[in-house]
């Protein structure tokens, strides 16, 4: 069963917004390179950016599977344990590659470029919260629960380019 996506899809009001500023696009689920987790458990993209860069769904199940995701450049992280979670962090931190360091005040920064070009970003932002049937958490929250998830499962879920069998870097350090 694919509720949230299957919402995304009904609702063009939540996707435009995933789209931008989220940079998540359901139609772009096929990564540039072959690529396996290095535990064996099966892989499987959904969704992309417009960067070249892949979601991927980790181990059998549905939505509530790990959420992983490896950019173009050879880096990857556990992002969210589901995808409620990570559409919560895309909704809240869309630009959430623009804060390495994770910290409230970067995303503050980050923002403030997103709003110059989308003034009324968070109307539209809890719009497309409500239709998916989300609660949003802080953004203090939404940044703690992606370093705890890249730092914690994120070591058991390694990414290796298939060809040359090497890791992909880690994207989000402790």
């Amino acid at each position: 069963m694919s509720a949230l996506i299957d919402a995304i899809r009904r609702h063009p009001d939540a996707a435009d917004f995933l789209d931008w500023p989220g940079d998540f696009d359901l139609d772009r689920g096929e990564h540039v390179e072959e690529v396996h987790l290095a535990s064996g458990a099966l892989l499987k993209g959904f969704a992309g950016d417009g960067g070249g860069g892949t979601y991927f769904f980790c181990g059998e199940g549905g939505e509530e599977r790990p959420v992983l995701y490896a950019d173009s450049e050879g880096g990857a992280a556990l992002l969210a344990l589901g995808l409620p979670e990570l559409l919560r962090l895309l909704l809240v931190v869309p630009w959430w590659r623009d804060c390495p360091a994770l910290t409230v005040e970067q995303s503050r920064e980050a923002a403030a470029e997103y709003l110059e070009d989308m003034p009324d970003l968070a109307e539209h932002r809890d719009r497309a919260a409500a239709l998916l049937g989300l609660d949003l958490p802080t953004e203090a929250e939404a940044l703690a629960r992606l370093r705890e998830v890249a730092t914690g499962p994120g070591r058991d879920h390694a990414l290796v380019f298939t060809p040359e069998n090497t890791p992909y870097r880690p994207l989000i350090r402790a």
